[in-house]
């Protein structure tokens, strides 16, 4: 896939690897349109781009968790852009909380993010993608989608919702020229520990000894790019999570072990 003049709408793009796929889309030539909830870090982005390349980056400041405000921004998508080429569901919030000392209401905020969020999303623009000829939906996902860990409960389930619903997804759009890329990320050198959601829905706002030795985001987003420029469907990011996966398909009592005494941080 050539991105010069592709259009990809990013939600989440305000930090982290939104940010990073930001930079590393614009750098090939897309035209983005970058959502979150954070105007003043937008506005940041969105002047650094226009300043070497005026007219490429603009900005929907969105609360994905509000249905209205996701209907207002595909709306607003709609009118800025001819056709959407690629949607990157990457919004999301993670945990640091045992499941005896999560409230329900921190479940729901998890799931209404990860989750909701990332569907509400993608059902307001997808018509509009099909009937523009069809392109690529990207979500990120986790490696906590692949199995549970200790202290992300709620986070691990929702990312699991993930793969099991825009799996089916892709599916159903298998004769709409569209495809789904997910992406399951293992420790991502972000500041996704620190936003962590504790049981009472405070931040955590400790950065993990794990999280800091994690790979570059940088690194990250230039492997997300990649797996989209091959059509790919799934793709792993990450160290030691990868030996994981691989460890649970293969050895599960081990994995079982490995799980219930590594540091959850």
């Amino acid at each position: 896939m050539n991105f010069q003049g592709k259009t990809v709408w990013i939600t989440g793009g305000s930090a982290g690897i939104g940010k990073a796929l930001a930079e590393e889309l614009f750098s090939r030539g897309a035209v983005l349109i970058l959502s979150a909830r954070n105007t003043e870090k937008l506005q940041a982005l969105k002047n650094d781009f226009n300043s070497k390349d005026p007219g490429r980056c603009h900005i929907i400041p969105c609360d994905i968790t509000d249905p209205s405000q996701i209907d207002n921004a595909a709306a607003l998508v709609m009118k800025t852009v001819p056709k959407l080429d690629i949607l990157i569901n990457n919004a999301g919030v993670s945990q640091r909380s045992y499941v005896m000392d999560t409230s329900i209401e921190t479940e729901r905020k998890l799931f209404e993010l990860n989750y909701f969020g990332a569907v509400g999303v993608t059902k307001a623009i997808l018509p509009f993608m099909i009937n523009k000829g069809g392109g690529n939906i990207v979500v990120i996902s986790s490696m906590a989608g692949k199995f549970g860990f200790r202290m992300r409960s709620t986070y691990s389930a929702s990312k699991h919702a993930l793969q099991g619903y825009f799996e089916t997804l892709r599916a159903e759009l298998s004769d709409k020229n569209v495809n789904v890329l997910l992406v399951c990320p293992g420790r991502i050198k972000t500041d996704i520990s620190v936003n962590s959601l504790k049981g009472d829905g405070s931040k955590y706002g400790v950065m993990d000894a794990g999280q800091a030795k994690g790979v570059s985001v940088e690194r990250c987003a230039s492997i997300i790019v990649n797996a989209l420029k091959r059509n790919r469907k799934e793709v792993f990011i990450g160290t030691a999570e990868r030996f994981l996966l691989i460890i649970k398909r293969t050895i599960p009592s081990l994995y079982y072990w490995i799980a219930s005494h590594a540091s959850p941080t």
